[in-house]
């Protein structure tokens, strides 16, 4: 077997292979036709973010079985065009944990004191002590989004420093995060309390451009903002004025919304701190990824399960193919679970009934916890992980099965349940026409569980429809349909609409307002 390194493999990382009894060669800088003319001879690929693994490489590449990536993004490899061709790709997760944490602790405390700013005035040779009073960071409020590997880690050293920390994170506990002495709010009481900020989340279509300048408005004058996470988090341009405004007092930038970025007008004001992706480079972060990398294709060379996999291959075909048509009634049942929970799930109840129950179901239950952590985890969700990232986040998996089916001939319900209550939700599939929503917290609906939806709790009386109609017609929202259940007459109902587009928070909150009309969720599926 061989395996080809087109990036720098450290040589610890090449050693490996060798003990291995598998044949690895180190060939850097090669552009596209010549990787697609010598690729076919590999069993495997391993690159960092330098080459771009496309279409027409892994095409070509007859004997790939796993292309690996020694870190943790994996935007440089195509990963429809692997899945199709049935090569696993993996990447390293957490070999950069520590590296990350320390490089945001780093940025937090030079913004902070102004030590970059001053440290370059001082290289030319001017002494001036009075430009860069500083402030320091004990019993200053640390708000971390996303308590994940890196959250975590960040969280503990500004403990060690004396700040008192809060973090949002819809997939922790309060238990959990007590155990680790930080206070567990919502995301919009983070942002509102906090004097730093440090953003340890994905960038995906919930998060790109998240901190606008809508949001910036509700933090804190004089806040203090860190990302190392993912360029695009922030909309670049809104920061600028915030902090020309002086809303924002100072940022700290690794990560940005194009790279390279070799010009930006974030550059030219003097309470900013940037350096260019700086967070994983460590010598001990680029050996424990190396190494990590390669225990992986090593591992399934030998025939063995990747540990950290980014798309599904390594699930067996035999098991996929019984349940494949519901995998994406799953996904979105657990996507739209977690959307309507309110607080950190701490149990997920996944139920089949009927004609899907009478096989195994193991692989939709993982679906449904990918799409249940998806959209809030730093990291890849998969099927490789999703059970294990669950577990960490101490999330309870329940999963039962019945072969009798009352009114479908075959359901999946997906109940979850938080601090504060639980929600549940309900799908089919009809024959023709698709994915169906049919249950909402025990009322009976029949809605298309696709793009964006508006589910109303109200009373069930005379106008409702009507008044709900009108007050959307006259913000210029587009209704694509709506459905109404409920149990009884005159009692709670729900409503469930499909619209063309995003509904703002303003507009939600002035439909609660509505008579009859006590709660407004917007969801996107």
């Amino acid at each position: 077997m061989k395996v080809l390194a087109s990036d720098k493999l450290e040589e610890i990382g090449l050693k490996m292979f060798r003990d291995a009894g598998i044949e690895a060669e180190m060939k850097t800088g090669l552009p596209e036709e010549e990787l697609i003319k010598i690729i076919p001879e590999y069993d495997a690929l391993v690159v960092r973010s330098e080459t771009k693994v496309t279409p027409k490489i892994i095409e070509a590449g007859k004997k790939l079985k796993i292309i690996g990536r020694a870190g943790v993004g994996v935007d440089n490899i195509d990963l429809p065009t692997a899945t199709k061709n049935g090569v696993i790709v993996v990447n390293s997760p957490e070999g950069n944990t520590v590296a990350a944490a320390e490089h945001t602790f780093a940025m937090l405390l030079s913004m902070a004191r102004m030590i970059p700013q001053a440290h370059g005035k001082l290289k030319t040779c001017v002494w001036d002590k009075k430009s860069f009073k500083g402030v320091e960071v004990l019993n200053k409020t640390l708000g971390v989004v996303g308590l994940g590997k890196i959250g975590r880690r960040v969280a503990s050293y500004a403990l060690g420093m004396g700040m008192k920390v809060i973090a949002s994170d819809p997939f922790v506990t309060e238990a959990y995060a007590k155990n680790l002495g930080v206070e567990l709010k919502s995301f919009d009481d983070v942002i509102k309390e906090a004097d730093f900020i440090t953003f340890h989340i994905p960038k995906n279509k919930e998060t790109a451009g998240m901190v606008n300048a809508a949001m910036i408005a509700k933090m804190k004058k004089g806040v203090r903002l860190v990302n190392v996470a993912r360029g695009g988090i922030i909309n670049e341009k809104d920061l600028y004025d915030a902090l020309k405004s002086g809303r924002v007092a100072a940022a700290a930038l690794d990560v940005f919304e194009k790279e390279p970025c070799e010009s930006s007008p974030l550059f030219e004001l003097d309470n900013v701190v940037v350096t260019p992706h700086l967070g994983a480079s460590t010598v001990e972060a680029q050996v424990n990824v190396s190494v990590d990398v390669v225990e992986q294709i090593i591992e399934v060379l030998k025939g063995g399960a990747a540990r950290s996999a980014v798309n599904i291959p390594s699930m067996k075909p035999e098991l996929i193919a019984p349940v494949k048509p519901f995998m994406g009634l799953a996904e979105k049942l657990g996507n739209l679970a977690a959307q309507l929970a309110d607080g950190p799930i701490a149990k997920v109840y996944v139920q089949y009934s009927g004609e899907v129950a009478e096989n195994e179901v193991s692989p939709l239950t993982t679906v449904v916890l990918k799409g249940l952590l998806s959209p809030v985890m730093e990291m890849v969700v998969n099927f490789v992980n999703a059970p294990l990232v669950a577990k960490e986040r101490g999330i309870e998996v329940v999963e039962s099965k019945s072969k009798e089916a009352k009114d479908f001939a075959s359901l999946i319900r997906v109940r979850v349940t938080t601090p504060r209550g639980e929600r549940s939700v309900s799908g089919t599939i009809f024959a023709g026409a698709g994915d169906r929503l049919v249950e909402i917290d025990g009322f009976r609906v029949d809605a298309v569980p696709e793009g964006y939806l508006l589910i109303l709790s109200n009373i069930d009386k005379p106008g409702m429809i009507g008044k709900v109609g009108t007050f959307l017609g006259g913000q210029s929202i587009n209704i694509a349909a709506m459905d109404v259940g409920r149990v009884k007459v005159g009692e709670k109902a729900v409503m469930v609409l499909n619209v063309d587009g995003p509904v703002g928070d303003k507009v939600l909150a002035d439909m609660t307002k509505i008579d009859g009309i006590f709660g407004a969720t917007q969801v996107k599926i």
